[in-house]
């Protein structure tokens, strides 16, 4: 485990109410409703939470890549992340996909770019070896 020696950022959130309760962060900007998924709640879930910081941050650590890379990032480049939340035997588990569109750049230099990028990630990095991850490079 890697003992982080500077924090450059800390997000917190309080939730209530558990899968159908709300999140607020301490500043105030995140203030949702959420709901199981699959059913009739108006509110998010931690699946989708999830999902969409770990692209965003994925994203993040591309264009740390492309730069290293000297690869120039297309303005439509995207991450559609998938998160599941299953089952297996007794217990509850998430796996994952993630779907890298870079537009205009050749497919090798798009696969290492995602490649790189899913080792520096800090998302990548936290889930790795604990969940079943496929990155996809379209």
């Amino acid at each position: 485990m890697t003992k982080i020696e500077k924090v450059l950022y800390t997000g917190k959130t309080h939730t209530s109410g558990g899968r159908e309760g709300n999140s607020r962060s301490s500043d105030g900007r995140l203030d949702i409703q959420l709901s199981s998924p699959g059913t009739a709640g108006s509110g998010t879930n931690p699946e989708q939470l999830f999902a969409a910081g770990w692209s965003a941050c994925f994203i993040g650590a591309m264009g740390i890549a492309a730069k290293q890379m000297k690869v120039a990032l297309p303005k439509d480049l995207a991450v559609d992340a998938e998160v599941d939340l299953g089952t297996a035997g007794t217990g509850y588990f998430l796996q994952a996909r993630l779907n890298v569109s870079i537009p205009g750049v050749d497919r090798e230099v798009a696969q290492a770019l995602a490649d790189a990028a899913h080792q520096t990630c800090p998302y990548s990095k936290a889930t790795r070896g604990n969940i079943d991850v496929t990155i996809h490079v379209a």
